[in-house]
């Protein structure tokens, strides 16, 4: 039996994120229940990754758009031209022999993909149940003024946009098999949010207070009640809802 073809930039990775201070970033995640897994040595700068049993972040002590969606798919090299097909113009590509193979290009708001050539880490033994203190993930939220353009083109990479969605905020959400992306408006947050859901949010809040897990105000329009918005050592929010989806 053939296996599905993969989407065009292939199999969710990580979710890779710039810290100038890979030491603080790990040590943030640790603290708030994620776990390390072993690394390859393909990048010559500082990287690291965490989980949560479900999601995967790459930290990346280096100067880069952050966060950035990574999907791995081997064999890069010899697709160029179906991205070209869907006129996607790169703004990274560094292929050869010589070399780990890499492509990178922009979503129609900024954002940032990239597409490796094979793996960087090693899957982690840990339950997708064993959350963090922050709850389960649900998505990664990027803002977008458009989103009938977010859709357009976000779902010729594979993912599959459901119906906008009032609560807790106005956004627009987009399912895949590895990871799920939704869009809110700008001025909701002019920045992407790690969102996490759990039903008994409040209680994991006081904990994370209690250990002291610095907070930013909370993007408008939010209920306070069983919610907040995790401030990282370099700079990605985290979004803790009650009882979302």
């Amino acid at each position: 039996m053939r296996s599905a073809p993969l989407p065009l930039p292939g199999r969710f990775h990580e979710l890779s994120i710039a810290t100038p201070d890979i030491r603080a970033s790990v040590e943030f995640y640790e603290r708030l229940g994620f776990s390390q897994t072993a690394t390859t040595d393909t990048f010559a700068h500082p990287y690291g990754v965490l989980t949560d049993g479900r999601l995967y972040l790459g930290l990346h002590q280096r100067r880069a758009p952050s966060p950035t969606l990574t999907f791995v798919r081997p064999g890069i090299a010899a697709c160029l031209h179906e991205f070209a097909a869907r006129g996607i113009e790169l703004t990274l590509c560094r292929t050869g022999e010589d070399v780990f193979n890499e492509i990178g290009f922009e979503g129609p708001h900024g954002e940032s993909l990239r597409v490796l050539e094979a793996r960087t880490y090693s899957p982690a033994e840990r339950a997708a149940h064993e959350v963090s203190l922050c709850g389960e993930f649900a998505q990664l939220s990027l803002p977008a003024g458009d989103f009938a353009l977010a859709r357009s083109f976000w779902e010729p990479l594979g993912f599959v946009a459901t119906d906008e969605v009032e609560v807790p905020y106005v956004h627009l959400p987009l399912t895949s098999d590895a990871l799920n992306v939704a869009f809110h408006r700008p001025r909701t947050l002019d920045a992407a949010m790690i969102v996490f859901s759990a039903p008994d949010m409040a209680a994991r809040i006081a904990r994370l207070r209690a250990l002291g897990v610095p907070e930013e105000p909370l993007p408008g329009g939010i209920a306070r009640a069983g919610s907040a918005l995790l401030a990282s050592p370099e700079g990605t929010a985290l979004l803790l809802l009650e009882g979302a989806d």
